[in-house]
């Protein structure tokens, strides 16, 4: 395993949750109708995720753990593997979800929901990158 590569990818998931931190406004309403606000926060959520998922992807190779079949089976792997909690898994994978409707415009993004997402569940990266700092 490639430490620095690790902690690269460490370092830019920590500067990506702090544009989100410091970009997000305090009051949803005005998510909604700020498209450079939109963009900020909905690219480096959809960059967080990424690179969470290329962190666990090079850690199952690491393990030689059979390769995920989804970008959110990847957290599966790393749960089953005790590297991080179901409940962070599950968390993970539904941040997957969100980057999916993001890249693929499956639906029109609804901001109220992106809002209760950094509000709610932004430090679920933090503790991502906490355990993988701290276990590998």
């Amino acid at each position: 395993m490639d430490r620095v590569v690790i902690e690269q990818k460490l370092e830019s998931l920590r500067g990506c949750v702090q544009r989100i931190a410091s970009k997000c406004p305090v009051q949803a309403d005005i998510l909604v109708l700020d498209l450079d606000l939109q963009d900020i926060v909905s690219l480096n959520l959809t960059r967080a995720v990424q690179i969470c998922v290329d962190i666990g992807a090079h850690l199952i190779a690491h393990l030689d753990l059979p390769a995920p079949d989804t970008m959110g089976q990847t957290f599966d792997l790393l749960a089953q593997a005790k590297l991080i909690t179901a409940e962070l898994a599950a968390n993970l994978k539904m941040a997957v979800g969100f980057r999916n409707i993001t890249v693929h415009s499956y639906e029109p993004i609804n901001w109220l929901i992106v809002h209760s997402i950094v509000k709610n569940h932004l430090d679920d990266f933090s503790k991502f990158a906490k355990v993988i700092s701290v276990k590998h």
